[in-house]
């Protein structure tokens, strides 16, 4: 029985100092991590985070509809909403420029049409004087 006791402390005490040394890690884990980047010359550009993205978007959906939203919470709508006009207005725009080429394409051929008609119309019509007007033509 001594022995049972004596082995159940110590694997709680194992387990208990496993838990210490993650949790100190944690609390410096960022000045490790900046450090362990400092020294391999590679920054990424944005911090590590402890917690996983879908979880902290979990957590920040977990808030209350009529609890009021921190600041940094409105400035992330916002940017997302800015982002969001930003390309709905970028999508328009290349749209009304499509749709502008094609419509000055179609008047270009339309008016080389016309050009055309009215050069054959002209040719056809020609009565040997020029400028030819209907009031120079000769009738019989």
């Amino acid at each position: 029985m001594a022995w049972r006791q004596l082995f159940l402390i110590c694997l709680a005490a194992i387990a208990l100092l496993s838990m210490l040394r993650e949790g100190a890690a944690v609390s410096v884990g960022m000045r490790q991590v900046a450090g362990q980047e400092a020294q391999d010359g590679e920054y990424r550009g944005r911090p590590r985070m402890f917690m996983q993205e879908s979880d902290a978007l979990n957590f920040l959906k977990k808030r209350s509809k009529r609890s009021p939203r921190s600041q940094d919470e409105v400035n992330v709508e916002n940017r997302q909403k800015l982002r969001a006009d930003e390309l709905r207005r970028e999508y328009h725009e290349e749209q009304r420029n499509e749709f502008e080429n094609f419509v000055e394409e179609q008047n270009d051929e339309q008016e080389e049409r016309s050009r055309e008609a009215i050069e054959q119309w002209r040719q056809w019509h020609y009565d040997g004087l020029y400028p030819s007007y209907l009031y120079n033509r000769h009738h019989i």
